[in-house]
């Protein structure tokens, strides 16, 4: 899928955001983690400005010259709002099922429906299209990232889940979004102790709880003095070789093998749906 998708972004480059756009991305949940990455990897690029942000929370009286959104359901009540009053000249979805409100209120749709998924918890899906919006910002590392994940489903485990009682992911520029992402993944399927946050935000604060019985997670290199300072708590550092794409695999996978330590099904997580769709009280409250 991610192979398709590296390929696809070529097709539908015309749709995408051109460098020197001003661009906003919006997203909910994972597609939000998967919007904070690209936004930080598009900047990164000198491609334009690129603000992220939760669908709920744009911000009034911005301008942006594209507003991408990003929904695996294409039927997110949040982020159809935002395109209904889009603050952009044009508006572009990525979403596996484009006949729906978010496909329908787009100026045009990125179809990723090859990436769909049953699993409430999204995985392919998420990690397809930020494979696609990373080739669209021409990173030399998806065909790294491509090889590296097809290590990543089969490689041991790089720690025990059942030895871990807390789990702290850290990332720097476009991987603090996975960090974020990865902590998703191990708190909505294994109902988990997560927390995610910039790799030098840890020794402010989130270094207190940090126990041997915790695994501090880099979603890339790690800073050595870093890493040695997570060591003294007694913690497991993790720091893997991988592209951190193909690293968040890992951490998929580790959410997985949780659950099924726990007795969990990983695939549907108590009180979520595949996708927030609000009525009544709850969507007036939103509007």
């Amino acid at each position: 899928m991610w192979r398709r998708a590296s390929d696809l972004a070529r097709e539908v480059a015309g749709l995408l955001p051109r460098p020197g756009e001003r661009v906003c991305v919006v997203g909910c949940g994972t597609s939000l983690y998967m919007a904070q990455a690209w936004a930080a990897l598009r900047e990164e690029a000198g491609l334009g400005l690129t603000d992220a942000f939760a669908a709920s929370e744009l911000p009034r009286g911005r301008d942006y010259d594209v507003l991408v959104a990003i929904s695996r359901s294409g039927t997110t009540t949040e982020v159809a709002h935002v395109l209904a009053d889009a603050p952009a000249s044009r508006s572009v979805a990525l979403t596996a099922v484009p006949a729906g409100p978010v496909g329908e209120r787009a100026d045009a749709v990125v179809e990723l429906a090859f990436a769909d998924e049953q699993s409430v918890v999204q995985t392919r899906f998420a990690t397809t299209a930020l494979t696609l919006l990373r080739a669209h910002a021409g990173d030399g590392g998806v065909e790294q990232s491509i090889v590296d994940a097809e290590r990543a489903v089969s490689a041991a485990l790089p720690v025990d889940p059942a030895a871990i009682t807390q789990w702290t992911f850290v990332g720097r520029g476009w991987t603090v979004g996975l960090a974020h992402e990865a902590a998703l993944k191990l708190r909505e399927a294994a109902q988990a102790w997560t927390e995610a946050y910039p790799a030098m935000e840890y020794r402010h604060g989130p270094i207190s709880v940090t126990s041997p019985t915790s695994a501090v997670w880099s979603m890339g290199p790690l800073d050595p003095a870093l890493a040695a300072e997570v060591r003294a708590t007694g913690a497991t550092v993790v720091s893997s070789p991988l592209d951190p794409l193909a690293c968040l695999v890992l951490a998929q996978r580790t959410a997985v093998a949780a659950a099924e330590a726990r007795g969990l099904d990983p695939d549907r997580p108590h009180n979520l749906s595949r996708s927030v769709v609000l009525s009544g009280s709850a969507l007036r409250a939103f509007a």
